[in-house]
């Protein structure tokens, strides 16, 4: 079975400012995100990676290219590993965001909310779930995949390949420069690791 390895990018500016950046252009590692990547290629440079998959956002991007120069690969942007699609809430801060009657849904019923002028979790889901598929299906059986993306799209597939309630994917936490390892095969999937540090290399 392929492994994937699931790494959310290093930590940014816009998480200390407890803003949601969603798609926004130029939101790039901090210096401890920076740091993250740092540790995420070090723990990770005796796994034997066939490939390294980013999201086209900056923070991934920057999050993967310390792997990508110790393991010799190239990065291969996926536009579907790209965070979810939050619309008009781009940009805002979480306390405002939380003082809204939206929120309660997202918390609570996550599959019954889409994100206004964005996609709903669900698209969200099913987007990423099929990405991570195609590229599972481009690999062979025993490989190892790091796929370098976001904290929703990461929660949401593992909870799709678990048969967990997309309305449960917000007990799962994927913090900043973590690795979630996932074993994908034909009609089957295992999680072998949930939000691991980087000091702590997954292993099957």
């Amino acid at each position: 079975m392929t492994v994937l390895l699931l790494i959310r990018h290093g930590e940014n500016d816009f998480l200390n400012k407890n803003r949601m950046p969603g798609r926004l252009p130029g939101v790039h590692l901090n210096e401890r995100g920076r740091q993250q990547a740092a540790a995420l290629a070090d723990v990770l440079k005796d796994t034997p990676l066939a490939a390294i998959y980013a999201s086209p956002l900056e923070r991934a991007i920057e999050t993967a290219e310390p792997l990508a120069r110790a393991k010799g690969l190239e990065i291969q942007i996926t536009p579907a590993l790209t965070d979810t699609d939050v619309g008009q809430w781009q940009g805002r801060s979480w306390k405002a965001l939380g003082r809204t009657s939206a929120w309660k849904t997202i918390q609570e019923t996550p599959s019954l909310f889409r994100f206004p002028g964005g996609e709903s979790f669900v698209e969200c889901q099913q987007r990423v779930v099929a990405a991570l598929e195609r590229i599972a299906a481009a690999h062979q059986t025993d490989d190892f995949i790091a796929v370098v993306f976001h904290a929703d799209p990461i929660k949401l597939a593992v909870a799709h390949f678990l048969g967990l309630p997309l309305d449960h994917f917000q007990r799962l936490t994927a913090e900043t420069g973590s690795i979630t390892a996932l074993q994908l095969g034909k009609n089957r999937a295992r999680l072998l690791r949930m939000n691991c540090s980087p000091s702590a290399p997954p292993k099957p």
